[in-house]
């Protein structure tokens, strides 16, 4: 084996191709659960890599504030409110060039490895607007007047980052012109991780102006400890579902720290033929649906002291074990932000609670985005994104499976991208046993969770013979149409498929799509829907979830 080359499935992949799919998918799950994704130890180096450009970084853009940015002082600067502020600046910068979440090779992107600023800056390029047909800015291919609007923000953010101290016009600017953004192409707004470092933006242009000119220059803390508490909070009420457990298989088996088979085969009921969650699997979710939301209980009402020590010690383990799994979509430098957050918001600034925020229009703005939309999210999980709800790692997220009959996906090549068919940029690297094997683990990804376990009840209702397709997941196709995935199903939904189909003319029956809605909260179904590109609506309905806890993820009905 190369340095690059990934851990070869134990079946071969070309004979493993001509099987029916079921089969296909029982020998992918059982592989996945004692090898993960079978990703290369170079490539987690790769990441490595990334991880301290994107501290070093900070630290750079601190050292254009006078008294920040050196290396041999930073134990008395790191948390510093402008270093604080700096970091969300730069995290929002580092995101919407693309080099944060769902990049690189765990997210199916080889080459290029970021999508990100090759795709926002090009004219031609597939975009989801909010007012889908509207005159002007309802187009399904973004314009000049979209790629300037992205590049007026990049501009921004650099500007702001290397300015000695951050103003508030130039917050205003980002804050509004973020918002445009949002508006002209959804998808940016979720790149820029709106629930979080946007809203944490706002917080800090608008924490202050209606306090009088005597507040308290630190008043936004306040308002940037409830954004980080939301996301604790949310991401472990989330959890309080039957997938979760799933979700600890999952990663267990993808861990490059857990790469020992007895540790992974715990994992499961009976492996390899029962891989339903076993009772330690189901014990790891409890505790640490336990553990996050105990972090925010805890240091929501941390004085100082001991209180304040257990809550952060807790932040630690809670992070520590989402980084230590390498989850796919990579967010990586998010939870290092979240951490320094916690030590820049929490412990050094113990004696600033919730009610400094005060009676004001940030507060209703902050209960809007940190309370209303994630009940909404998890109540109606399709009228909102699965990260402006919080719901992160639970699980219980909507996604879509492409089916291209025979060769049609190359009708995709019509498309103006900088993306290539996933198999195409794996024929860059590797040859076509070593592509397709990691591509079989892709399916299993999606199989392995509960909510995969819908797919072989179906797939058989999308098309009579299933053999005669090509099966993509729509992570991928949201990744070379849009330039950007990460989890959220909504983005290569409905919307997704009509701007493809407008610019590729897919014939009746040779694109057809199944889309599996997230299970809302307190409710035992999931809604699904099964769409042709050219046709329209197949079929719709919804499954049990129970049912599905009870197959094997390669089984169309229960044991």
């Amino acid at each position: 084996m190369g340095l690059l080359d990934p851990s070869p499935p134990p079946y071969d992949p070309l004979a493993w191709e001509r099987e029916p799919f079921t089969e296909r998918a029982r020998q992918a799950c059982q592989a996945w659960a004692i090898q993960g994704y079978g990703t290369p130890i170079a490539v987690y180096l790769v990441y490595a890599f990334k991880l301290a450009l994107y501290v070093g970084m900070w630290v750079w853009f601190c050292s254009f504030t006078p008294g920040l940015g050196d290396l041999g002082s930073i134990s008395a600067w790191w948390l510093n409110p402008i270093a604080f502020q700096k970091a969300i600046v730069w995290s929002l910068l580092f995101e919407m060039l693309g080099l944060g979440c769902g990049s690189g090779p765990l997210t199916a992107r080889y080459m290029p490895p970021v999508g990100g600023f090759l795709y926002f800056l090009r004219p031609g390029t597939t975009k989801l607007p909010v007012f889908e047909g509207a005159p002007l800015i309802g187009g399904p291919r973004r314009t000049i007047v979209d790629a300037t609007v992205y590049a007026t923000v990049m501009w921004l953010l650099v500007w702001t980052l290397i300015s000695p101290a951050i103003l508030r016009e130039q917050l205003l600017a980002l804050v509004i012109l973020i918002a445009l953004l949002g508006v002209l192409d959804k998808t940016l707004f979720l790149v820029a991780r709106g629930e979080h470092y946007w809203t944490t933006l706002v917080v800090f242009a608008f924490a202050t102006s209606w306090a009088g000119s005597d507040a308290d220059p630190l008043a936004w803390i306040a308002g940037a400890k409830a954004v980080q508490l939301a996301l604790w909070f949310w991401a472990g009420f989330s959890k309080l579902n039957h997938h979760f457990p799933a979700v600890v298989c999952v990663m267990t088996s993808n861990s490059p720290f857990t790469r020992f088979r007895w540790v992974r085969e715990r994992m499961y009921r009976s492996y390899p033929d029962d891989l339903r969650p076993s009772g330690l699997a189901h014990l790891m979710a409890h505790l640490g649906t336990a553990l996050e939301l105990a972090v925010p209980i805890v240091l929501v009402f941390a004085p100082g002291g001991t209180a304040l020590i257990v809550g952060m010690v807790l932040m630690l383990m809670l992070h520590a074990y989402i980084t230590s799994n390498v989850p796919m979509g990579v967010p990586i430098e998010w939870n290092v932000m979240v951490v320094y957050g916690a030590f820049a918001l929490f412990w050094a600034h113990p004696e600033v609670t919730l009610l400094d925020i005060g009676p004001s229009p940030l507060a209703l703005f902050l209960v809007a985005m940190l309370v209303v939309l994630p009940v909404l999210g998890n109540l109606v999980p399709r009228a909102v994104s699965f990260l402006l709800a919080m719901r992160y790692y639970a699980g219980n997220w909507p996604y879509g499976i492409w089916l291209f009959r025979g060769d049609s996906y190359k009708k995709l090549e019509r498309l103006t991208k900088s993306s290539g068919w996933v198999h195409d940029q794996l024929a860059l690297f590797y040859d076509r046993s070593t592509a397709v094997g990691l591509l079989s683990k892709v399916v299993a990804f999606r199989m392995m969770h509960l909510h995969g376990r819908a797919l072989p009840e179906l797939l058989p209702k999308a098309v009579d013979d299933l053999e005669d397709y090509e099966y993509a997941e729509g992570e991928v196709i949201a990744g070379l149409a849009l330039g950007w995935n990460f989890g959220d199903g909504h983005l290569h939904a409905d919307q997704l498929l009509r701007a493809v189909q407008a610019q590729c003319q897919f014939e009746a029956g040779e694109l057809r799509c199944v889309f599996v809605e997230a299970q809302p909260f307190g409710r035992g179904t999931q809604a699904w829907r099964i769409v042709d590109a050219h046709s329209g609506l197949i079929e719709q309905g919804k499954l049990s979830v129970a049912q599905m806890r009870a197959r094997q993820p390669w089984e169309a009905t229960p044991r």
